[in-house]
């Protein structure tokens, strides 16, 4: 943005509709006298927050076992944060046809299927076939069964807004038809 600024002293024929341009920070620091204005810096990330790429074969990646209500053969690994505080990143892996139990979370989660099919079944609405690299969101509190279809395993990326957790579902998830 340009301001332009015109003399209207009569007689100064050098300064008649001579035109100086400022640009508006400059305006803002010599008016103003707006400290910064020229020498703004961007925000700096916090030390520990790093930049990170992993590979589901990485070899120093660190399996373990799912929470207890899951079914031996489900795995889970920790990519980013802590699982008991807000903004955990994992890996969660079952066989093919593996069904994870009905259960809800107390956090939002945000997937992606990094290998594998998958059929999810939210209470109440129909059931969705997910596949590599499909994006699903549920939202917390609502109970959802899942089941690994195919000849390979399915690995999820679930990022939790709220702690890790799985709380069980006693009850039959009836699904939409629509």
């Amino acid at each position: 943005m340009r301001i332009e600024c015109h003399s209207a002293e009569p007689g100064n024929t050098a300064m008649t509709r001579a035109t100086r341009s400022l640009t508006l920070s400059a305006l803002l620091v010599a008016v103003l006298g707006i400290p910064g204005v020229l020498n703004a810096t961007a925000p700096v990330a916090p030390l520990q927050d790093r930049p990170l790429a992993v590979a589901t074969a990485a070899a120093d990646l660190q399996w373990g076992d799912c929470p207890a209500i899951f079914p031996p053969g489900c795995k889970i690994a920790v990519l980013h944060g802590n699982p008991a505080e807000p903004g955990a990143d994992v890996f969660l892996r079952v066989p093919s046809g593996y069904t994870i139990p009905a259960h809800s979370h107390t956090s939002a989660e945000r997937m992606v299927l990094v290998s594998g099919q998958l059929e999810v079944t939210y209470a109440g609405h129909p059931t969705v076939s997910l596949r590599l690299g499909d994006y699903a969101y549920g939202p917390p509190l609502l109970a959802h069964t899942a089941r690994c279809n195919g000849a390979d395993s399915c690995t999820l990326f679930i990022a939790f807004n709220s702690a890790v957790d799985a709380h069980p579902f006693e009850g039959t998830i009836e699904r939409a038809t629509h």
